[in-house]
Order: structure tokens, then sequence, then C-alpha cells
């Protein structure tokens, strides 16, 4: 059986076939619209799914990764069904609210199934390949990582043409017809990397009693302000991510380029998964994985201090130089922010070592979903309440609105690169 096994096939591929798919959650903005006046309801009311499969992630993630810890069969096998179900659940819930216009019934049937059933999915199928994929690569832990954590970033750029080809092909009720025929393929795709994934043969995984300390006692074994810093540092990047994205396809219209949203998206989500896998392989190189962070943070801070003062974004429609700024700082921030996900599970390996891996990622993990209720909700609520709304070229923007997101988001940049520069400190022994 031993010579049978091999990295690609037991880890990468397996890795990429589960991320590649619960990674589509980030196709929301694809058809969100289309959900909300398929059924009856604004884009608003729609929009907290998305915001619930996030936290549903975080939190599944943080008291489920013992189970990963245990059994990667079982988590593995979970994240199919769970996905899979809430895809289908979606896509029946969409069904019903189409045939029963503003019903209640469809809206949380639609927050029950893409938000907790999908989300429980999600963050057992994040987890479940990550530490299969250090304990394979044990010399380049951030390149695994980085590979499966970018089929998650790059699961948007491939799945959007997709999805859009089949809202435009499928005809009436295309949006529900969609989530039936998805949930049979990512299954399907699910299920092969659940039969595939497996820990190497040589590895022996720790009996309770040979493991001593458990998951807190192992934090604990450093100051725990580390682990508050690795948190803080998590959090933040994730919530200054998610506020910039969210509004990303509105500057990008608000600058000139309505016409390129498309490709500008797909770039997007190509820096994204790039930054995951980039940022990590470029740490296996580093004494100290941390110092990947204070250069996301200090490369965040420049391009929107730049954008911040030269007024990129209300002054960009016609100045190529201040697109390219704007452009740039989308990007950066995209990279960064894949990159911030790639590290934290290597990060926390050399911290506190491999026996508790999954169980300490699986905390770490809900300041993801701390994130995914505060960061789009917050850049919303600053779009909303400052500056104006004109109609540039028959889109309705808030250049000032877009533009003062951004000095919230410099500022929370500041503290997490003080955080990262003085709470947590560098491992004594190195790398483990």
């Amino acid at each position: 059986m031993k010579s049978k096994q091999n990295k690609w096939v037991n880890a990468a591929i397996p890795a990429l076939l589960l991320h590649c798919s619960i990674g589509t959650v980030y196709c929301w903005s694809i058809f969100s619209q289309e959900i909300a006046d398929y059924i009856g309801f604004s884009k608003g009311a729609t929009e907290w799914a998305f915001s619930f499969a996030i936290f549903f992630l975080g939190m599944s993630a943080a008291f489920l990764g013992n189970i990963v810890e245990k059994d990667i069969h079982k988590s593995s096998l979970i994240a199919s069904i769970c996905f899979a179900c809430g895809m289908a659940g979606t896509g029946f819930f969409i069904y019903y609210g189409g045939a029963h216009q503003h019903s209640p019934l469809a809206l949380i049937g639609i927050y029950i199934c893409y938000g907790f059933i999908m989300g429980v999915g999600l963050g057992t199928g994040y987890l479940s390949p990550v530490k299969t994929l250090m304990l394979w690569f044990e010399d380049r832990k951030g390149l695994a990582t980085g590979l499966a954590v970018a089929g998650f970033g790059a699961a948007k750029a491939i799945a959007s043409p997709i999805m859009q080809a089949m809202l435009d092909n499928l005809g009436e009720g295309g949006i529900y017809k969609m989530f039936l025929i998805l949930s049979v393929v990512y299954f399907i795709m699910m299920f092969a990397g659940h039969l595939l994934l497996h820990k190497p043969a040589t590895w022996h995984e720790p009996k309770k009693a040979e493991k001593g300390k458990g998951m807190m006692d192992v934090i604990k074994s450093r100051p725990i302000t580390n682990y508050i810093g690795i948190w803080l540092m998590f959090y933040i990047n994730i919530t200054c991510g998610l506020a910039l994205i969210s509004q990303e396809k509105m500057i990008v219209k608000c600058i000139g380029l309505a016409g390129a949203a498309g490709v500008i998206a797909t770039v997007s989500a190509v820096f994204n998964a790039g930054g995951r896998l980039g940022f990590s392989a470029w740490a296996d190189k580093m004494k100290d994985r941390n110092t990947i962070y204070k250069l996301i943070f200090i490369l965040s801070i420049a391009f929107t201090a730049i954008v911040m003062v030269t007024g990129g974004i209300k002054n960009g429609e016609g100045n190529t130089v201040l697109v390219i700024l704007v452009l740039g700082l989308i990007f950066v921030v995209n990279a960064g922010y894949g990159g911030g996900f790639s590290n934290v599970p290597t990060l926390l390996s050399d911290h506190y070592g491999m026996g508790n891996i999954s169980a300490i990622h699986g905390l770490t993990l809900s300041a993801w979903a701390i994130a995914g209720l505060t960061g789009n909700q917050m850049a919303n609520w600053i779009v909303d309440h400052t500056g104006e709304f004109m109609d540039v070229h028959g889109i309705s923007v808030n250049p000032t609105g877009y533009q003062n997101v951004l000095y919230v988001t410099i500022v929370l940049y500041i503290v997490a690169l003080l955080i990262s520069l003085f709470l947590v400190r560098a491992p004594k022994d190195g790398k483990k």
C-alpha cells in the first residue's frame, strides 16, 4: 500500500477538488441580483445568505476542527454532503420563491441552505486537506497549503464564466436550474476528493494520551498574546479585503471601466489565487513566516494611501495614471487577502507544532466567520451613509463613499502591522 501512495494523488489533487468546489461560494455576486429578482426580494435581503455562509464556514471550522483532526475521511464526506445538499436546497427554495413571490419561507430557506448547510460544508471542506498537505510536503508546507487554498481563490475565476453562461442559456428559471445542476457536479468532484484523500502511511496520528496537551494547552505554551495577535491579524486582513472586494465592481464602474468589469473581476481573482500560492511559497524561504504578513500590510497601506491622497476613485475616470493606481490597489488587496489565508495554517504550525494543527487552525478561522459579518457590511454602511450617489454613464455610483472606505481600511491595516511587529514573536526554535 505504501508504494502506491503519492503526494499528488493523495493530497494535492483531492485538495484542489475540494477547494475548487467550495471556493465557488465567492461567485455570489454573479447571481445575487438574479436570485433577488426571481424571488421578489431586495438584493440587500438576499445578501445576508452570503454573509451567513462565511459566518458558518468559520464557526463550523472552529467547532468541528477536532473531528477533522481525528478523521479526515469523515470530515471530507460531511463536507461533500453538506455542500451539495446546501446547493440543491438553495435551488429548490429559489424555485419555490419564483412560484410564491415575496415568500418569507423562500428567503429563510435560502439562508438555511446557502448560509448554514453550505457553510458547514465549507468549513469542514476547507480544513480537511490542509494538515494532510503539510504532512506530505513537510519541506514545502507553504507551497502545499498555498496550492490548495489557491484552488479556493481560483474557483471564482474558473466558475464565474461557466455560471454566467448557464444563466444566459438555461432559459426561464435558469437561476434555480443552475444550482441543481451544479450541486450534482460539485458532489461528484468533492466525493472523488474524499475518496483520494489520505495521510502518508508513515504518519502516526498521536493518540490522546500521546498528545498529552489539548488544543488550549498547546496555545498557552506560548504567551497568549501571541495567538491573539495571529487571530487579530487574520481578522483585520479579511475584514479589509472584504470591505474593498465587496465594492470592487462598483469602483471599477466608477473609474469608467464598466465594460471591462468582468475581465477585471477575473484578473483580481487570479491575483487572489496567485497571492495564496506566491506568498505562501515565498514564506517557505523565510526564517519567520510572520514577515509575509508585514509585507502584505505594508503593501496594502502604501497602495491605499496613494489612492487616498490622489483621490483615485473620485478622480479616476479619464485619467490613465489614477485608473492604474486604483487597479493596483484592487489587485494588491486581493493578493494580500489570499496570502493571509494560505499562510495562517503554516504560521500556526511553526508556532504550535503539527499535533493539534487542524483544531487550532479551525479555531483561528472563527476570525473569518466574524469578518464575514463585518467586512462587507461595514463597507456597505459607509457607502450608504457618506457621500452621495450620482449617475455615471447610466450607472448609480458613490465615488466619495467608496473613497471613504479607504480611510477605515488604512487605519485597520496600520493596526494589523503594529500587531505583526510587536505581538506575534518569531518562534524561538525556528520553524517546526
